[in-house]
């Protein structure tokens, strides 16, 4: 269990966990809390998109916590690289990582999602300026969603170890993710690097920016920053300025 410090909800339905987290912190509320819903009427995914959910289909919760990192790059791929190694610690199971947020199960030519990740932070008032509140949302299908218009195939975790549950699935996680993100604040995510480039989908794939740029994935710096190889040159590629997707393979 989490330390005694930590407040721990679970709500039947919330508009959204990271919300709700933000808003209260932005109100003063800045206590170490996860909050676990078992369905998100307005859940958000990175740059805006919906996170679809059913009752008991999808794992979402979201940690918040101060923290004052070394530096605050590469979060995101800590809190996934954690995930997988918890779900998946023998990369037995095709347990993959797509930069910046997302897991993937499977081959890259049929890869499916499993699920993703939505960091946000807040500054406090009168704090240092390294130190913020963070709020980490994960969302993790355990039944794929059954909807039309995804932007790539679903994968359930119960599709892959039977029996799986939301409960199961949060109780397997939760103290490694916690601890990985104390650790990535006191040491940033180069010591990652090298066990994050093993579960690394994008890495030599050729690969479409939403900015129009092409190139093939070169893996990601000590500082988690993904790396493009173009008829131009090596570019880095910040997560903040764009989306990416696989394209035509030669």
């Amino acid at each position: 269990m989490l330390p005694p410090e930590w407040l721990i909800e679970k709500r039947t339905e919330i508009a959204s966990t990271n919300s709700e987290l933000m808003q209260r912190a932005r109100a003063g509320d800045t206590r170490p809390t996860l909050l676990v819903a078992q369905h998100q009427t307005a859940g958000r995914g990175r740059l805006g998109r919906q996170w679809h959910d059913h009752t008991g289909d999808a794992l979402m919760f979201s940690l918040g916590l101060t923290l004052e990192p070394v530096n605050w790059s590469g979060l995101s791929l800590a809190v996934g690289l954690s995930i997988a190694n918890s779900l998946d610690p023998q990369q037995h199971l095709g347990l993959g990582l797509k930069w910046p947020n997302d897991l993937w199960l499977g081959p890259i030519s049929n890869a499916r999602k499993l699920g993703g990740i939505l960091i946000e932070t807040a500054v406090l008032a009168g704090a240092v300026q390294a130190s913020r509140y963070v709020v980490i949302g994960v969302g993790i299908n355990i039944h794929a969603p059954q909807v039309a218009d995804l932007r790539m195939p679903a994968v359930g975790w119960a599709e892959v170890q039977a029996g799986a549950s939301t409960d199961s699935v949060l109780q397997a996680l939760l103290l490694p993710l916690v601890a990985s993100v104390q650790r990535f604040a006191r040491e940033g995510f180069a010591p990652l690097q090298a066990a994050y480039a093993q579960r690394d989908v994008l890495q030599g794939q050729a690969l479409v920016l939403s900015n129009g740029l092409e190139g093939v994935g070169a893996g990601v710096d000590a500082q988690g920053v993904l790396q493009l190889d173009t008829a131009q040159g090596r570019v880095a590629v910040s997560s903040d300025e764009v989306s990416v997707r696989l394209g035509a393979l030669a």
